[in-house]
């Protein structure tokens, strides 16, 4: 687990990579390649009225410390998606359904790092992200046009095999790298399903690892971990008696010259823990 109690200041590398090195595209409204893309047919729902500042105030933040029982869930969560990320402009009505119901604002920054989400499906101007809040896999639809958000193509995606023991990174489909990690415990498991790369995180309150990247996921077996929310993050350990043990208290523990690699990738990119 990870206290997510500071965060980096100034230019991040998934800033950087984010809101730089990516280009940036707004995808044809025909969708993104993701499983589920529902782009013919008919035609998507209109975005109803925006909703007052006050309205959009009082929604629920989806945010690694919230709970939105509401949002549905994943419904491809073991597949990988079409590698579009998006990043809003301000914060974000959710919405349960394209043109549905507001269930949650989506902020435009997470704990102290820009807030890019992968898109999952899309339906014309709507696209169904995965969001960082509880319960895991939850998901929810954003109007997506560029006057509303920041749109990316990201082609890397992190695996990672609980039963090998192995993470592995991917460009374009293609393995960059492999490693041996450490995982959660049986009695404090690591969760299954899509996850994403949520925030960098510069540690000042442990030792264990200079940085640490938040997911999107959160332990099942621990709601609280030293005074945070029980996030499950990626990060190193003091030496390497963790490597191919299920030793954690649900975190993926890497080693450094796999910490050093991650810290490169674009925040958003997907985590397909199986």
């Amino acid at each position: 687990m990870t206290q997510l109690q500071t965060s980096r200041g100034g230019a991040r590398p998934h800033a950087v990579l984010a809101l730089i090195a990516l280009v940036l595209v707004v995808l044809p409204l025909s969708g993104c390649g993701t499983a589920g893309d529902e782009g013919g047919g008919a035609a998507a729902p209109a975005a109803p009225p925006p909703p007052s500042p006050e309205a959009l105030a009082a929604l629920p933040e989806a945010n690694t410390f919230g709970e939105l029982n509401s949002a549905p869930a994943d419904p491809s969560p073991l597949l990988p998606t079409g590698g579009e990320v998006l990043h809003p402009k301000a914060d974000a009505v959710v919405y349960r359904a394209p043109g549905g119901e507001p269930i949650a604002r989506l902020p435009q920054t997470q704990i102290g790092s820009p807030t890019w989400v992968p898109v999952i499906s899309r339906q014309g101007d709507w696209a169904q992200v995965l969001l960082p809040t509880r319960p895991n896999g939850a998901s929810g639809w954003l109007h997506a046009t560029p006057e509303t958000v920041e749109s990316a193509h990201n082609d890397f995606q992190v695996t990672v095999d609980l039963a090998e023991f192995r993470l592995e990174i991917l460009e374009a489909g293609k393995p960059t790298g492999s490693w041996t990690v450490g995982i959660g415990k049986p009695e404090h498991p690591t969760p299954t399903g899509r996850a994403f790369i949520l925030a960098s995180i510069e540690e000042s309150v442990n030792t264990y690892s200079p940085i640490v990247l938040p997911l999107s996921s959160h332990s099942d077996s621990h709601e609280t971990f030293g005074g945070g929310p029980g996030t499950v993050g990626l990060h190193t350990w003091p030496d390497d008696s963790f490597v191919g043990k299920a030793n954690s208290d649900g975190c993926i523990r890497v080693t450094r010259e796999a910490l050093d690699r991650l810290v490169e990738l674009p925040l958003g990119t997907v985590v397909l823990i199986t």
